[in-house]
């Protein structure tokens, strides 16, 4: 159940996105002690992102949206317009302690219209297959798998899933 006043805005400016950062390796973090990885075995995860590399993104064309619970930020989702009519979504975020009350179904319901609004047909996320508690969410929310795939350079497997708008 969602609590208090729940609003989705644009993210902007370095530190909001600073902040942003901040809720991504958080709330990432707990993905990489259950799964055992580490700066060493898997660089690339959204829970060692800098502000930099955040910033980076938003530089290249990235949408960032941010999730506020009476006013303070515990959410991020980001958003790539991959071509005209699909979109990637990224980095969906809540911090641990604002789980399980729909601020994440929230921000994906929020991303699915933000796509159709800007004609979109399909939005494609990349999630890790051994994570099925998550990949059951997506599910739920009407994500199908379309895909696995193993990569030298990850300790994990990325299974890409999709939604149909």
């Amino acid at each position: 159940m969602v609590r208090g006043d729940f609003d989705i805005l644009p993210v902007f400016g370095k530190e909001r996105i600073s902040v942003s950062a901040g809720i991504v390796r958080k709330s990432f973090n707990t993905v990489a002690l259950d799964l055992g990885l580490t700066r060493q075995n898997c660089p690339t995860h959204p829970s060692f992102i800098t502000n930099v590399q955040l910033f980076e993104l938003y530089e290249r064309g990235l949408m960032f949206f941010g999730g506020f619970l009476s006013a303070q930020q515990i959410g991020f989702v980001a958003v790539e317009k991959a071509d005209p009519s699909l979109y990637y979504m990224e980095k969906l975020a809540v911090i641990p302690a604002e789980r399980h009350h729909r601020y994440g179904r929230k921000l994906v319901e929020f991303v699915i219209e933000y796509v159709r609004a800007h004609g979109g047909k399909k939005i494609s996320i990349g999630t890790i297959d051994e994570q099925t508690v998550l990949k059951e969410w997506y599910k739920n929310i009407g994500f199908k798998e379309v895909s696995t795939r193993k990569f030298a350079h990850l300790p994990f497997t990325v299974c890409y899933m999709e939604i149909d708008l």
